[in-house]
């Protein structure tokens, strides 16, 4: 499957790789060149594989809240929500971002590889509720804004949206039409690198003049998905389908601050029995010599194997290899380790997830 930014992408002679069924672009440069220059100016990310669906109706604010661990009736209006789709065995099935734009509408956004998945979830678990649930997928495009620049590249964009807070949101006014955007279009201050930025979830109508529009300013440049994974990894951000993938919780997961225990949700007994027995949480491991971490490298304390890796790769910003995985609670931060990746072995120092 193609964005409908593929032809722009293209013919910018972006190195393009299968993603989950998608044609995306892997770099336009380098990776390291392009996590540098999200990290010091800011970049453009074409992340219109990701899902929107819709669910609106006169229950939809005590179904979100029924769907999701975190308690939705107390969310304000206007407030981008990280959240998590749990099976019944309180299991991460996917995590999102819930846009509540009224008390009875609600856009959520799945990963790319779920968006059937969740949508048929939401469906399935609908029961009485008294709602509409629409799969706008393959209708919308989302553009990610990224870096501590990118608050001077909107003020010629949409200089509205500079007023907004981290993880808040507003409806662009159609008084822009001519940067590509509508009434209908979301523009949140939110992302997945960890750094100031924005991000614009517009009708696939608009998606290349915006695109277009925002490119113009010298001072941002088209980045990769594979700098994205770089980004994200730095921050401790979790990869739905490789940091858990329908086998972890929340609690586990390092998401526990998503829970609202006092309102009842999907999975919610099974979680509270899970609660006081957490074997693994997930941590964050910096190399101390030339180790590149690695998916599947072993964590050792002397020979005793204490955790595997579900995401590993070079830093650019710290110059050494980093990964994410899960670790026995009982191990210190700081401490030393021995990452293992084939036959190969390494130092190094467990950390918090977020390491940069």
């Amino acid at each position: 499957m193609r964005t409908p930014l593929y032809s722009e992408i293209v013919h910018l002679n972006a190195k393009m790789v299968d993603f989950h069924g998608w044609d995306m672009p892997i770099q336009f440069t380098s990776i390291i060149e392009e996590h540098r220059q999200v990290r010091s100016k800011v970049g453009l990310f074409d992340v219109s594989h990701m899902g929107d669906i819709t669910i609106e109706g006169r229950d939809a604010q005590e179904f979100l809240t029924y769907l999701f661990p975190t308690d939705i009736s107390k969310e304000p209006i206007g407030k981008a929500i990280y959240s998590a789709y749990l099976n019944q065995d309180a299991n991460m099935i996917d995590d999102t971002i819930i846009y509540k734009e009224e008390e009875n509408k609600y856009l959520v956004v799945p990963n790319a590889a779920t968006i059937e998945k969740v949508y048929n979830w939401i469906v399935a678990n609908r029961k009485s509720y008294d709602v509409r649930i629409t799969n706008l997928s393959d209708r919308m495009s989302c553009l990610a804004l990224q870096g501590p620049m990118s608050p001077e590249v909107m003020k010629d964009i949409f200089p509205e949206a500079n007023k907004l807070g981290h993880f808040t949101f507003m409806g662009a006014s159609d008084k822009y039409p001519e940067k590509g955007l509508e009434a209908a279009t979301v523009v949140g201050r939110t992302g997945y690198t960890g750094e100031d930025g924005f991000e614009f979830v517009v009708p696939n109508k608009y998606s290349v003049g915006l695109w277009r529009e925002i490119l113009k300013n010298p001072l941002v440049k088209p980045i990769g998905l594979g700098a994205r994974d770089t980004l994200r990894m730095e921050k401790g951000f979790l990869l739905s389908g490789q940091d858990f993938s329908e086998d972890r919780n929340p609690i586990e997961a390092g998401v526990s601050w998503i829970i609202g225990w006092d309102h009842d949700f999907i999975g919610k007994k099974r979680l509270l029995e899970k609660k006081g027995n957490i074997k693994e949480r997930f941590r964050g491991v910096v190399a101390s010599d030339r180790m590149i971490p690695r998916i599947g490298s072993v964590l050792k304390m002397g020979s005793e194997v204490v955790g595997k890796l579900t995401s590993g790769s070079f830093s650019p910003s710290l110059s050494k290899g980093i990964g994410l995985g899960y670790v026995n609670p009982s191990v210190e931060f700081e401490s030393e380790i021995t990452i293992q990746t084939r036959n190969i072995e390494g130092k190094g120092l467990l950390k918090k997830p977020k390491m940069v």
